[in-house]
């Protein structure tokens, strides 16, 4: 067993599994993935560490924990389309890869996007799509989206990216209360999104996505 396998072994033993992550595809997924492919290559030795790792340009990618249990509360079926929204480098999508029909990931920088892109086909995650788009604008041409994934912070969803949400549909997003952070799953019924807590995770803010502050004297 290589370095990074049994630091990938140990990742889900001790951040995954303890953290109620039960559904077997997402712990299978988060055991094969080699996840220091798809950081930058100074980051490569740190890649297994239980915080969310910097990725330049203020953002990140996700601690293993926060992922897992987002995925998780998800439950991505094998016929569905999924939405990443700041898919990185494109760990999160090459996980969700594996349970999804497809994924559509976006990035607001061409690099980023043409990088994640061949590091998801040089893994042979052929079913996953990156293109190149404003986070807050997502892809509604490729939509609607069964499963949305919003990686980073927010204090509001704009609503053009909850219009790309299918009736039925759920969307993960991290929501900043002062603070905390918290996690909520938000599921699609006649039109209207209800949310509900799911645990407590920070993450930086994503461009976009803050509440629009009225104006005050």
């Amino acid at each position: 067993m290589s370095d990074f396998a049994a630091r990938r072994t140990m990742m889900v033993d001790t951040q995954v599994r303890p953290s109620d992550v039960t559904k077997f595809p997402v712990i299978e997924a988060m055991l094969d993935i080699p996840r220091e492919d798809f950081v930058p290559a100074s980051r490569r030795s740190v890649a297994y560490s239980g915080e969310n790792l910097d990725i330049g340009n203020g953002r990140v990618l996700l601690e293993p924990r926060t992922l897992a249990k987002l995925v998780d509360a998800l439950d991505i079926q094998p016929d569905e389309l999924v939405l990443d929204l700041g898919c990185g480098y494109g760990y999160s999508a090459a996980v969700m890869s594996r349970m999804a029909e497809a994924v559509v990931a976006i990035e607001d920088s061409e690099e980023l996007a043409a990088e994640a892109q061949t590091r998801l086909s040089d893994a042979g995650m052929h079913n996953v799509a990156v293109l190149k788009a404003e986070l807050t604008e997502g892809a509604p041409k490729q939509g609607p989206y069964d499963v949305i994934l919003i990686e980073g912070a927010v204090e509001d969803v704009p609503p053009a990216i909850m219009d790309q949400l299918r009736d039925g549909g759920r969307i993960a997003a991290l929501f900043r209360e002062g603070n905390l952070g918290v996690a909520r799953i938000g599921h699609r019924l006649n039109g209207r999104v209800s949310w509900r807590y799911c645990f407590n995770a920070n993450a930086p803010m994503l461009k976009g996505f803050d509440r629009a502050r009225g104006f005050s004297l």
